[in-house]
């Protein structure tokens, strides 16, 4: 190229950029981190409180699920971090905020076919004397990642506000221990509750189950093991944004393809690792939506967030709980994400859907205590 050319293209160059706009320059001068989570609409859509907690994420070094090994990945910052970071640069002590519910803790184990899992005890100080309802919990982290600690928020607050104990279960985690044995400590761990609750002031007579994201699947699952193998029934289940069936290509996650922090890619990196055969995925626990049989179950609460690859199934799930012949309710709520529930301390669309939560949990150990409620009668 002669001298005279690699003028003229500098002039070009130059003057092209000249012409962008200021915002257009911005753009260009942010770093590429932030350039790729603009281009997931997932910044542009959040409200202010749930955009906070994602610019905080991005600030601790998360990268996308499904970019890392699974040991990298679960040494990660979560969304969980990211909330007390942001609480401490308001500065509020996330702990003295914990320790204000009132809500006391203890570790227990339950036996499974990997030998056994640390159950914790969430019990609330100021719910008066005599056995609690007990509600079932299930963390989420897509059968792989995650555990009781970043799920804690969920947990307590569900204590709090039900008044009830809650039993937040661990499980063995994929890749490790591949499809079902997640599923299998799961009901394990429910019957373990139903025989034991008396140990930790539990009504084992009023048990519901509860679960986030993958552990919304658990949960239901679980309901429909104790309907077929005519073990008692839970009164509720509560259902977090769950993983209800294995379809990729639903209309959320076409619109939330890239959304942080779930991912059309980050579900599917789940799903990898936690199944041990392509057909794994048409089995009726992981594709509820599709292949299970959701006559006969309790009651249901489904609560879902807009920005959010799941957003879809889980209104499939309510509508399909709703035509055979259940009950179930089903709470959207705009300009949040996925793992948005726990956030109640920063997020104030996490405080109403929890007490949204919290009101039909009581309602139906209320209703229960009373014996006008055919969810969660013991089968014989």
């Amino acid at each position: 190229m002669t001298p005279m050319k690699r003028a003229a293209l500098a002039t070009i160059s130059l003057a092209a950029l000249l012409a962008l706009n200021p915002l257009t320059l911005h753009a260009l001068a942010q770093p590429a981190k932030q350039a790729a989570a603009d281009d997931s609409g997932t910044m542009q859509r959040a409200d202010k409180d749930m955009k906070r907690v994602l610019a905080k994420l991005q600030e601790l070094g998360a990268k996308p699920i499904g970019t890392q090994s699974v040991e990298v990945t679960r040494k990660g910052p979560t969304p969980a971090d990211a909330v007390k970071a942001v609480l401490k640069d308001e500065g509020r002590d996330p702990a003295a905020l914990m320790a204000q519910m009132k809500v006391a803790k203890k570790d227990m184990t339950y036996p499974t076919g990997g030998g056994s899992q640390t159950v914790r005890i969430y019990t609330p100080e100021d719910a008066g004397e005599g056995p609690l309802p007990v509600i079932v919990y299930y963390h989420g982290g897509g059968w792989v990642i995650a555990d009781l600690d970043t799920y804690e928020s969920s947990a307590m607050a569900l204590a709090h506000k039900a008044k009830a104990i809650v039993a937040s279960v661990e499980y063995r985690h994929a890749p490790e221990n591949k499809f079902p044995a997640a599923h299998e400590d799961a009901f394990a761990a429910y019957r373990w509750v139903l025989e034991n609750a008396g140990q930790f002031r539990g009504d084992a007579k009023r048990v519901a189950v509860a679960g986030e994201s993958a552990g919304g699947n658990l949960a239901l699952n679980v309901a429909i093991a104790a309907r077929d193998q005519k073990v008692q029934e839970p009164v509720h289940m509560l259902l977090v944004y769950p993983v209800a069936g294995t379809d990729t290509d639903t209309r959320s996650y076409q619109k939330n393809t890239h959304a942080m922090p779930l991912s059309k890619q980050a579900m599917e990196w789940f799903v990898q690792n936690t199944v041990s055969r392509p057909e794994d995925k048409q089995d009726p626990r992981l594709d509820l939506v599709g292949q299970a049989n959701l006559k006969d179950l309790p009651p249901a609460t489904v609560i879902a967030a807009e920005i959010d690859p799941l957003m879809s199934e889980g209104k499939t799930l309510s509508d399909k709980l709703k035509q055979a012949g259940g009950d179930s309710s089903y709470h959207a709520y705009e300009g949040v994400t996925h793992e948005f529930f726990g956030m109640d301390a920063v997020v104030a669309d996490a405080k109403k859907a929890q007490d949204v939560a919290a009101k039909d949990l009581r309602e139906a150990f209320s209703s229960k205590a009373t014996g006008s409620t055919r969810s969660g009668a013991a089968k014989q």
